[in-house]
C-alpha cells in the first residue's frame, strides 16, 4: 500500500510540475506582472474520532481547457500523500485560480470540495488583507468511513476495537453489548489491561490508576458515569512528562465520552429494565450548525444490588477465639447524570467551548450479619450476636469546564488554556443495631448506634498548553498546571438510648479538612529521523498538602517544594508494519484523602482501619519495552515488559491498641511508607479478526511484586506470579443478529501492599466511608473467573433501533475469597455480588446531516477535548 502511495505521489509531482510550467504565465490583458502564488494547507481526520488519516492522496485540481480535445477538463495541478499526522500542503499556487481538493483513501468515503484564495483580478483591498488570504488554512477536514450499500442494506465499517499509539491504547467501546444500561464500571470489566473486583475498584496492571474524563481528572466516580455516555477508553500506562505526574505504580485511565460532531443535528433515546424491575431511561442530542455546536445528553439509573459471604476467622491469644459470620446485603437507590455545552467557533482560528455536568444520586443500603464467637476455653463460651445496619447515602457532583483554542497561520502550530471547577457532596445517615447472645449466662444485649456523615469537596484546574512545530518532524511543547483540592469531611457518631436521644462519642468522632495544591510545568521535544524518533521532556511540579481537625486543634503538612519528573519516548519503525518503544518515566503517588484521614472506621469490627497523617508520597521510576505488529487485514498485537521501582511506598500495616470506647486491645490496619517495592509483569494484547463475523480481543498480563519493609515484626510477604487473562468476542449472525461473549479469568494473587493512592475509582454504591476491605496482613486471593453475555438485534431502515439483552457472571463463578494471616490472626473471607442480572435494553437513533447547514469553509480543529498526545508521530 506505502508502494502504491508513493508511486500516485511520484505521478501526482509529475502534473504538478508540467501544470507549474503552463500555469505561472502571464496575465491577460496584455498586463505584464506575475501571478502571485499562494498557500493550501490543512488536516485530515476521522469524522467520529477526530484521530488523523495518513497516507491518503490529497490532489488539488483545476478544470482547464484541453487544446487537444477542445473540452475543459480536471487536471491535477498539485498533490501529495498525508503524514502520520494527517497534514498536507500546497505551496506555490497561483492565487486567482478556482480549485477543486480531492481525497481518497482506502477504507474511507471519497471527498470533495472547491477551494480558492478569495481574490479576485483588479480586486481593491489592503495588502495584509491579501497577504493572510494567500495562506490559506482549509481546516480539519472530516472523512466519513466508507459505507457499502448492498441490496437496500446499509453495512457501515465501524471503528477498530482496539487503536495503538506511542503513549496510549484506545478502545472503542461505544458498541459493547454486555455493557448497555450499566456505568462505567461494567464497561471497565470488557476492556484489555483492567480489573474489576466486586466493588466496582478498577485496576490496571493490578495498581489503581488515576481517572480521567475527557483527559482531566475528575472526582467523579466510574459507577457514576452511565456506560452508554461513553465513547472510548484510553489507558495510559506510562505517561510523559506532558501528564500530570500523580498516579505511582499505574498510570491514567481517560473515560472519553461521546460527542457527535457532524453537521445537522443527532440523538438516540435510550431504555433497559433488568431482571430486577430496575429501569433506566437515557436520551442524547447534537445540533451544529454555522458556527455553533451544541450537544447535551441525560441518563436516570435505578439499581438493585445484593451480595452475600461469610467470614472464618482465628484469632490467636489466651486463649484463642473463634469466629463465623454470614453476611447479607441489600442496596436500592438511583442516579441521574446530565451532561451539556456547546463550542462556539469565534472564527478560522479561535474556538470557545463550555462544558457542565451534573449528577446526582441516593442508596438505601441494609446489612445484616449473623455472628458466632467461640473463646476455646475448658468448657468453650459461645456468644450470638446479630447485627443490621440501614443507612441512607446521598451524593452530588458537578462540573464545569471551559476553553479556549487559537490555532496560527502554521499548521499544527496551536495555544490552549482551560479552566476546570468540579465540587462534590455526600451525606450519610446509618443506624446499627447490635443484639448479642451470652450462652453461659444467658444473658440478652441490644445496642444501638448511628453514625452521620457528610462532607464536600471541590477540585479546581487551570492548564494552558503550547505546541509549536519546528519542521515537519519535531515539535516543542510546553505548558503551565496550577491543580488544588479542598475537602470537608465531618462524621459523627452516637449511642442511641431507649427513649430515642442520643449520646455524643467524641473519641470515635471527627471533623475534618485539608487543602492539597499542585503547581506544575514541563515542556518536551520531540524528533524524527528516518524511521527512529524521540520524544524528551522534563516536568517540574511543586505540592503541598495540608491537613487540619478543628475539633482538635491539630494540622499537619506534607510539603515538597519542587520535585522533577524526567520521560524519555524512543521509537523505531521495523519492516512490515512493526515497531519497537521503550519508554522511561518518573512518576508520585501522592496519599489519598482516606489514606491520611485520622479517622478510625468502626463499619468492619473485623478490619477497623485508620488512616495516617504523616504519610510521604512515594515516588516511581517506571520503565517499559514494547513490540507493535499491524497486519494488513487491521488485525493488531503488541507485546510489553514492564518494570516499576518505588521508593517510600505506601503500604498497610496493622498496629494493637485498646479501643477508645470500651478499652479492650484492638487490631487496626493502618498505612505506612515502607523501604521500597517493585512490580514487574509481560502484557499481551491482540485484536484478531478470526473470520468475517468473528472478532475477538485477547489479553494477557504475567506479573509479579515485592515490597521490602524494614521492621523484623513484620513478616515478609510471600512472593509468587500471577496471572489475569481476558477474552472477548463479537459474532455478527444472520438476520441482523450480534453477539458478544467475553470472560476474564485472576489467577492466585497474592494481596496488594495497599499504595495506589490514585484510586480506581470505584462504586461503593451502599455509601458509607468504606476505608477498605482488605487487611496488611500477608495472604492471597484464590482464582476466580466469570462470563458475560450480550444479544442485540437491529431493525428499521438503516438499523436506527435495536433491542438488546445481556447478562452478567452467568455461571455464578466471580467472587472475591480472600485468606489472610498475621502474628495475631488467620481468616477466610468469601464474598459474591449480583451474579446473573439480565438486562433489556431499547436504543433509537435519530439524526439529519446537511452540509448545507453548515457554511463555513474553514473547520480548523474543532477538538474541545484536549490533545492528549504524550509522544511522536501526532
Amino acid at each position: 500500500m506505502k508502494r502504491l502511495s508513493l508511486l500516485s505521489l511520484l505521478i501526482m509531482i509529475g502534473f504538478a510540475v508540467k501544470a507549474q510550467q503552463t500555469g505561472n504565465g502571464r496575465t491577460g490583458g496584455g498586463g505584464n506582472k506575475q501571478i502571485p502564488n499562494g498557500s493550501f494547507y490543512g488536516k485530515l481526520v476521522e469524522s467520529k474520532t477526530d484521530k488523523p488519516i495518513e497516507y491518503a492522496s490529497v490532489q488539488l485540481v483545476q478544470n482547464k481547457f484541453d487544446t487537444a480535445t477542445k473540452k475543459k477538463k480536471d487536471v491535477v495541478i498539485n498533490g501529495m500523500i498525508t503524514k502520520a499526522n494527517g497534514e498536507f500542503l500546497f505551496e506555490n499556487v497561483p492565487v486567482m485560480g478556482q480549485y477543486k481538493l480531492r481525497v481518497t483513501v482506502v477504507g474511507y468515503n471519497s471527498y470533495e470540495q472547491p477551494v480558492s484564495f478569495g481574490l479576485k483580478p483588479g480586486g481593491s483591498g489592503d495588502m495584509t488583507t491579501m497577504m493572510t488570504a494567500m495562506d490559506k488554512d482549509l481546516g480539519n477536514i472530516k472523512i466519513d468511513i466508507a459505507e457499502k450499500t448492498l441490496e437496500n442494506v446499509t453495512v457501515t465499517a465501524t471503528k477498530p476495537g482496539l487503536q495503538l499509539g506511542i503513549d496510549r491504547k484506545v478502545f472503542n467501546v461505544d458498541k459493547n453489548l454486555v455493557s448497555a444500561g450499566g456505568t462505567a464500571i461494567d464497561v471497565m470489566r470488557n476492556v484489555p489491561s483492567l480489573n474489576v473486583d466486586l466493588d466496582g475498584n478498577v485496576t490496571m496492571r493490578n495498581s489503581a490508576p488515576q481517572i480521567f474524563v475527557d483527559g482531566r481528572p475528575t472526582t467523579m466516580s466510574l459507577d457514576q458515569i452511565p456506560a452508554d455516555a461513553i465513547e472510548s477508553v484510553e489507558l495510559i500506562t506510562n505517561p510523559s512528562a506532558k501528564f500530570d505526574a500523580s498516579g505511582g505504580t499505574a498510570g491514567i485511565l481517560n473515560v472519553v465520552l461521546k460527542k457527535n460532531k457532524k453537521v445537522g443535528y443527532s440523538g438516540s433515546v435510550r431504555a433497559n429494565v433488568d431482571s430486577r424491575y430496575r429501569v433506566g431511561l437515557g436520551t442524547d442530542i447534537n445540533i451544529r450548525q454555522q458556527k455553533v455546536n451544541f450537544f447535551a445528553s441525560a441518563n436516570f439509573n435505578q439499581r438493585k444490588s445484593i451480595g452475600t459471604g461469610y467470614t472464618d476467622r482465628t484469632t490467636y491469644g489466651s486463649p484463642n477465639s473463634l469466629l463465623h459470620q454470614d453476611d447479607r446485603s441489600i442496596s436500592k437507590g438511583s442516579f441521574g447524570f446530565f451532561r451539556g455545552g456547546f463550542d462556539y467557533l469565534i472564527d478560522n482560528r479561535n474556538t470557545l467551548s463550555v462544558t457542565g455536568n451534573i449528577m446526582k444520586g441516593v442508596f438505601h443500603p441494609f446489612s445484616n450479619s449473623d455472628m458466632t464467637t467461640t473463646i476455646e476455653n475448658n468448657p468453650p463460651l459461645v456468644s450470638l450476636l446479630d447485627r443490621y445496619s440501614n443507612s441512607r447515602a446521598e451524593m452530588r457532583n458537578a462540573g464545569t469546564m471551559i476553553s479556549y483554542k487559537h490555532n496560527f497561520p502554521k499548521a499544527g502550530q496551536e495555544w490552549t488554556a482551560d479552566l476546570n471547577f468540579n465540587r462534590s457532596k455526600n451525606a450519610s445517615d446509618n443506624t446499627i443495631v447490635t443484639d448479642s447472645l451470652d450462652t453461659d449466662h444467658l444473658a440478652l444485649k441490644s445496642n444501638t448506634q448511628r453514625q452521620i456523615g457528610g462532607g464536600t469537596s471541590k477540585n479546581f484546574v487551570f492548564q494552558t498548553d503550547y505546541t509549536n512545530p519546528l519542521s515537519d518532524k519535531s515539535k516543542l511543547e510546553m505548558g503551565v498546571r496550577a491543580a488544588i483540592r479542598t475537602v470537608d469531611n465531618k462524621n459523627d457518631f452516637y449511642i442511641v438510648n431507649p427513649g430515642g436521644s442520643l449520646t455524643y462519642l467524641s473519641p470515635l468522632s471527627v471533623n475534618y479538612n485539608s487543602t492539597d495544591k499542585v503547581y506544575a510545568a514541563y515542556t518536551t521535544f520531540s524528533n524524527q529521523v528516518n524511521k527512529f524518533g524521540y520524544q524528551a521532556g522534563l516536568r517540574v511540579e511543586s505540592s503541598a498538602y495540608e491537613g487540619r481537625l478543628p475539633d482538635k486543634g491539630q494540622v499537619f503538612k506534607v510539603d515538597f517544594p519542587v520535585s522533577l519528573f524526567p520521560s524519555l519516548f524512543l521509537n523505531q519503525k521495523l519492516n512490515g508494519d512493526q515497531e519497537m518503544q521503550l519508554n522511561y518515566t518518573r512518576k508520585i503517588n501522592r496519599p489519598n484523602f482516606f489514606q491520611l484521614y485520622p479517622y478510625t472506621d468502626y463499619s468492619d469490627s473485623l478490619n477497623i482501619s485508620r488512616g495516617n497523617p504523616n504519610l510521604k508520597p512515594e515516588f516511581t521510576n517506571s520503565l517499559e519495552l514494547t513490540y507493535q505488529k499491524t497486519f494488513k487485514n487491521r488485525d493488531n498485537f503488541i507485546a510489553s515488559v514492564y518494570y516499576k521501582n518505588t521508593t517510600n511506598l505506601i503500604a498497610r500495616y496493622q498496629i494493637k491498641e485498646p479501643n477508645a470506647a470500651t478499652g479492650k486491645d484492638q487490631l487496626v490496619n493502618t498505612y505506612i511508607n515502607a523501604n521500597s517495592g517493585y512490580v514487574t509483569g509481560i502484557e499481551l494484547i491482540s485484536k484478531n479478526k478470526m473470520t468475517k463475523w468473528w472478532d475477538m480481543t485477547s489479553n494477557f498480563n504475567l506479573f509479579t511484586s515485592k515490597i521490602n519493609i524494614n521492621d523484623p515484626t513484620q513478616p515478609k510477604q510471600d512472593q509468587i506470579p500471577s496471572w489475569f487473562m481476558k477474552l472477548n468476542n463479537t459474532f455478527k449472525l444472520p438476520k441482523n443478529f450480534t453477539l458478544q461473549l467475553s470472560g476474564d479469568y485472576t489467577s492466585k494473587t497474592v494481596l496488594s501492599p495497599g499504595g495506589s493512592g490514585g484510586g480506581g475509582g470505584g462504586g461503593n454504591r451502599g455509601g458509607g466511608m468504606n476505608f477498605g476491605g482488605a487487611t496488611s496482613s500477608q495472604g492471597y486471593t484464590r482464582a476466580n473467573y466469570g462470563v458475560d453475555a450480550g444479544l442485540r438485534y437491529e431493525f428499521l431502515k438503516n438499523k436506527v433501533a435495536s433491542i438488546s439483552l445481556n447478562v452478567n457472571d452467568i455461571f455464578r463463578t466471580r467472587r472475591q475469597w480472600t485468606f489472610s494471616e498475621s502474628a495475631y490472626f488467620s481468616q477466610d473471607v468469601f464474598r459474591r455480588r449480583d451474579p446473573q442480572v439480565l438486562r433489556v435494553n431499547f436504543s433509537w437513533r435519530f439524526g439529519k446531516f446537511d452540509a448545507n447547514l453548515f457554511k463555513r469553509k474553514n473547520q480548523k480543529n474543532q477538538d474541545t477535548n484536549q490533545d492528549m498526545m504524550g509522544g511522536m508521530g501526532q
